[in-house]
């Protein structure tokens, strides 16, 4: 579902990504992981057809973002780290612009606000001010602008950052039960989040893929204790 081959961007004289490759599989939910500076938010951005790339390809079901990057979008459900919600509109508000802005049909607009609503838990919270919610009910918001539409691919930046451990737990049942349905790509500096909810990990280091694996098999692979944590394991891939 994404297939990245020989990716490069350079800003000027820096380097951020180079010379990436990886695919991801339909239904899969990938853990894309490393420090600050790695390269995950600008291969993101490139991703997403935020940030076109200095070299190599890349496509999203199928369709290239440099050639087609309107197709891409289409397929694309992206939850950035700061949500791009409208804090003076409602909820019910603000994912029917949405939904026009990805041209969900007129006459299903109001299925599809109510269904993205019940799946993150805010049909209760539509008539309400976003500016006047939890941290925790915005970041649901977000993720249901990200699902109008039900676009095969889901990115989401940091998408449990800033809230309590409940609200924390919240979501990361609500993601789990997306694989599957969508190819999702979750980015977090949680360690523990992405153990118990992802069954693959990519790990950049320097703008370059260091691992690229199943989480069950990552110690082993990588010369660390079979009990390792992925924390321990992220540390050792990630010090130099």
């Amino acid at each position: 579902m994404i297939e990245v081959r020989n990716l490069t961007r350079s800003y000027r004289d820096r380097v951020a990504i180079q010379d990436l490759s990886f695919t991801v599989g339909e239904g899969e939910l990938l853990g894309f992981l490393g420090p600050n500076g790695a390269g995950k938010s600008t291969t993101m951005k490139i991703l997403t057809g935020f940030l076109p790339p200095t070299g190599g390809q890349v496509k999203v079901a199928g369709f290239d973002v440099s050639t087609h990057p309107m197709e891409v979008k289409r397929r694309i459900g992206y939850l950035p780290e700061t949500p791009p919600l409208y804090p003076e509109l409602t909820v019910h508000g603000y994912l029917t612009f949405v939904a026009a802005l990805k041209q969900v049909p007129g006459h299903a607009v109001k299925a599809e606000v109510e269904r993205v609503a019940g799946l993150t838990g805010v049909g209760d919270v539509m008539g309400r001010v976003i500016q006047n919610l939890s941290k925790g009910f915005q970041q649901r918001v977000g993720i249901a602008q990200a699902l109008l539409g039900s676009p095969p691919v889901l990115i989401l930046d940091e998408p449990t950052e800033g809230l309590d451990p409940t609200q924390r737990a919240e979501l990361r049942a609500l993601i789990r039960g997306l694989a599957g349905k969508h190819t999702v790509l979750l980015s977090t500096h949680i360690l523990s989040e992405v153990a118990v909810t992802c069954e693959t990990v990519l790990i950049l280091h320097q703008g370059r893929v260091v691992a690229h694996e199943a989480i069950a098999t990552l110690a082993q692979s990588h010369g660390q204790a079979e009990h390792a944590s992925l924390e321990e394991v992220f540390i050792k891939l990630t010090a130099a």
